[in-house]
């Protein structure tokens, strides 16, 4: 072919990508998320049968408009088993043993523990030694365990991280399952969190009560054994200030100097305590299964096609409230049958168009977000196409959609390529995209996506902005409120306040986006020297 006659055509396509494409329905946005949200649902709790229907409402949509099932053996689920751990309220013993002799310390007033994924009956009993924090962060000239003995020992480590660390780079050293991996590497046998001035305002230890009986869940892998789990850890607690104190009784140092170098914030390093725990308690396992929800829209470019850019967003909320006596079901009409109502019309919107965009496009509607991302974490290390086709995750959780936006947030695009992608799809929309307003909250971290950025995928957490196009409206005041009152209750379900043009606004502000990145010749890449493309990418 006539090589002028070829851009010529490439052009025109272009044109009509651009001129062509459909609006969102509004009414079709209003009537998934009825449905997603409805009270014969119960709340779509993972393992439930109100998710199962969730699921193969969202699946029918995408087998009628003709997307290629992506889940297990030629359907569009794929399967997650799961493990479900309760603890016996009644089993938790723990036993200080000092100089002074054995005291016992009172569940769940002194401290709390959660039921074991990897055994019925857990016991450890060990010397104490206290290990900062319990972070290792080489990049930021970190390790608590340096000069630190922990083989076959009890680790004390403290809540959070350094005030000084990165927001989004701590929240990654600081995490449960960082902690944790570098104690079981080290030969630790158990973990005892202690509580701090900073975590106590935060999220106060009498708020953690009400979690009580919720139980622990993780994915299974093929040989039946829970992901992510470190088994040498035989015990762990989660210790009030007032228990904590009792720890640092006769030590080097007291508790209080402790709390007064986080004041400084100094980091205090590790010391033997002189102290040992005897701990035990009981736990039941229960066996559930759920899915996730996986489409192909295959891309256009013979070369290109075997790329994908995954949208993401969770189908799954809380179910049951146990405390409340009349609404007791948690809708999640927000948080997020409205993330995967624009999940579904942009697949509508996207299969509609004349032409196809270059890149082939997955759309994934997960399970087990509200259990710990479990859903996406499974995906992104099960994947049904090759996990080095993946070159972005869109990310759709929780938009708050009762004002019209004049902007919009990506959580994670300054990491990447993306941010240059998404800046110029919206700006065709006549937004803006603006930066990360909480960046202390390091949401990057928090939301699916984040299991995307484990496997090295660039990626982005989409919600509308704080600036409305009403100027009698405060964006941030609606996101509170939402937070406030309704966040992971019964009263987030479909109302009056739902706008249903900022919903038709954010769907084509994702379309938009998603079409960039499936359009660009060139992958996205992390920025050079980022963080997490270096931890990360493969």
């Amino acid at each position: 072919m006539n090589k002028s006659l070829s851009i010529l055509l490439l052009a025109f396509c272009s044109f009509l990508l651009q001129a062509a494409q459909p609006e969102a329905d509004p009414n079709r946005l209003k009537a998934h998320l009825a449905f997603l949200a409805d009270d014969l649902l119960e709340g779509r709790d993972t393992g439930s049968t109100g998710h199962e229907i969730a699921s193969l409402y969202i699946a029918s949509h995408f087998a009628q408009l003709g997307l290629k099932p992506a889940g297990d053996k030629g359907s569009y689920l794929q399967r997650v088993r799961f493990r479900q751990s309760y603890l016996l309220q009644d089993s938790p013993k723990l036993t200080l043993i000092t100089a002074s002799g054995k005291q016992s310390l009172d569940y769940p007033r002194q401290y709390l523990t959660s039921a074991s994924a990897v055994r019925e009956l857990s016991q450890v009993r060990g010397d104490l030694v206290f290990a900062g924090y319990g972070m290792v962060a080489p990049e930021l000239n970190h390790d608590d365990y340096a000069n630190l003995d922990v083989s076959g020992k009890v680790v004390v480590v403290l809540s959070g991280k350094p005030a000084s660390f990165p927001s989004e780079e701590g929240a990654h050293f600081a995490s449960s399952s960082e902690k944790s991996r570098h104690a079981a590497q080290r030969g630790a046998i158990g973990m005892i969190t202690i509580s701090t001035p900073t975590a106590e305002k935060v999220k106060p230890y009498q708020s953690r009560l009400n979690h009580l009986h919720t139980p622990t869940v993780r994915w299974l892998d093929n040989q039946d054994q829970p992901a992510n789990i470190y088994p040498g850890l035989q015990n762990s607690a989660y210790f009030s200030q007032q228990a904590a104190e009792l720890l640092f009784a006769g030590a080097p140092r007291s508790l209080e100097q402790i709390y007064a170098d986080l004041e400084k914030d100094l980091v205090p390093a590790g010391f033997i305590l002189p102290a040992s725990i005897e701990f035990s308690k009981r736990s039941e396992h229960k066996t559930i299964s759920s899915p996730n929800v996986a489409a192909i829209l295959e891309g256009a470019d013979p070369e290109l096609k075997h790329e994908y850019v995954v949208y993401t967003a969770h189908s799954d909320h809380i179910g049951l409230a146990k405390t409340v006596k009349k609404d007791r079901i948690n809708n999640g009409a927000m948080d997020n049958a409205s993330g995967t109502a624009v999940l579904l019309e942009t697949a509508r919107l996207l299969s509609q168009l004349p032409v196809r965009p270059n890149r082939s496009i997955l759309f994934l509607a997960v399970t087990g977000e509200e259990k710990g991302l479990l859903g996406a974490d499974y995906y992104a290390q099960n994947p049904t196409v090759p996990v080095t086709s993946l070159v972005a995750n869109v990310n759709l959780d929780m938009p708050i959609l009762t004002y019209e936006f004049a902007d919009l947030i990506a959580f994670g695009a300054n990491h990447s390529s993306l941010q240059q992608a998404v800046s110029d799809a919206v700006q065709k929309l006549g937004m803006t995209l603006s930066a990360d307003p909480w960046p202390e909250q390091a949401l990057f971290t928090r939301s699916d996506h984040y299991m995307f950025v484990k496997q090295g995928i660039p990626a982005v957490f989409l919600v509308p902005g704080l600036t409305s196009m009403d100027p009698k409206v405060d964006g941030g005041k609606k996101f509170a409120e939402f937070l406030h009152s309704d966040y992971h209750q019964p009263s987030d379900e479909l109302s009056d306040a739902f706008n249903w043009q900022a919903a038709r606004r954010f769907t084509e502000a994702n379309l938009q986006i998603g079409l960039t990145i499936a359009n660009d010749k060139i992958r996205p890449t992390w920025n050079q020297g980022d963080f997490f493309g270096e931890t990360f990418a493969k």
